[in-house]
């Protein structure tokens, strides 16, 4: 298993009202200080609000991103579409524009050789009606029948365990699950509910929470870190994505190098 960072979590966040936000400004500095802090993956994302200045929106941005990655040595096989958190096409009347959107993004995060597209099943995106479901399942079907072999696109849902794994079924070989230890901390789920799923587990958001409450440190919430590896030792030997709890002295390195030493010490 690889520990990598998400995107933006090196630096403040350059919108307060975004705990996560792609990193407009510093986006560049911060794969280069990943790779001084001796991290060689990173999971990209995608806001609205700034999506124009995201190379994952921009051609001529993505030819550069490519580039710089490739010269520090970092890989970026995800991206964690939070923009589909803010405008779920299935939500929506006018639903071909979120779709082209998704799809545009898609097609570009190819190019930077991404293959890990995360669409939340969360809050604002959360599935609350079978139409949705359907509405979902049908679009994203089509959208896959373009992708390259290796791509995928992951759920990050807060479906309960004994749902997620009739809902996958629903898809082809081209989909799969984003686990998250803070959301499952969360919700309080049982691991041995949620290990039934897992061979369709392809990459893990690593952050702990309370119980129906916020974001903490590693160690500090409701996850059972030690129960948790010793349940996927052999079922999942994939990325691991720091998705942490921010500092709360705005020293955002060092936080995330206290939780990266804290998850090594599992493995």
């Amino acid at each position: 298993m690889k520990i990598g960072f998400m995107q933006g979590r090196l630096f403040r966040s350059e919108n307060k009202k975004f705990v996560q936000y792609f990193p407009s400004k510093t986006w560049k500095k911060e794969i280069n200080l990943g790779k001084k802090n001796a991290f060689h993956l990173m999971e990209w994302t995608a806001n609205l609000e700034n999506i124009k200045k995201n190379p994952v929106y921009n051609l001529k941005l993505a030819n550069k991103a490519k580039k710089i990655i490739k010269n520090c040595n970092l890989k970026v096989n995800s991206l964690t579409c939070d923009f589909f958190m803010q405008k779920p096409f299935f939500k929506f009347s006018n639903k071909d524009k979120y779709i082209n959107l998704l799809k545009k993004i898609i097609d570009i995060g190819q190019f930077m050789g991404i293959k890990y597209f995360i669409l939340p099943l969360v809050d604002n995106s959360s599935i609350k009606n079978l139409n949705h479901e359907n509405i979902l399942i049908n679009e994203l079907l089509k959208i896959s029948r373009s992708f390259d072999h290796k791509s995928m696109i992951l759920f990050e849902t807060d479906y309960p365990p004994r749902n997620v794994l009739k809902f996958i079924k629903k898809f082809n070989g081209k989909f799969g699950i984003n686990y998250d230890t803070g959301n499952s901390a969360s919700l309080n789920y049982d691991f041995n509910d949620e290990i039934k799923y897992f061979e369709y587990v392809k990459n893990i958001h690593i952050k702990d929470r309370l119980i129906n409450g916020p974001t903490v440190r590693l160690g500090k919430g409701n996850w059972n870190y030690r129960k948790f590896f010793s349940l996927i030792k052999n079922r999942y030997n994939g990325n691991l994505i720091l998705q942490t709890a921010r500092s709360k002295n705005e020293n955002e390195l060092e936080e995330i190098l206290i939780n990266r030493n804290f998850v090594k010490n599992f493995l």
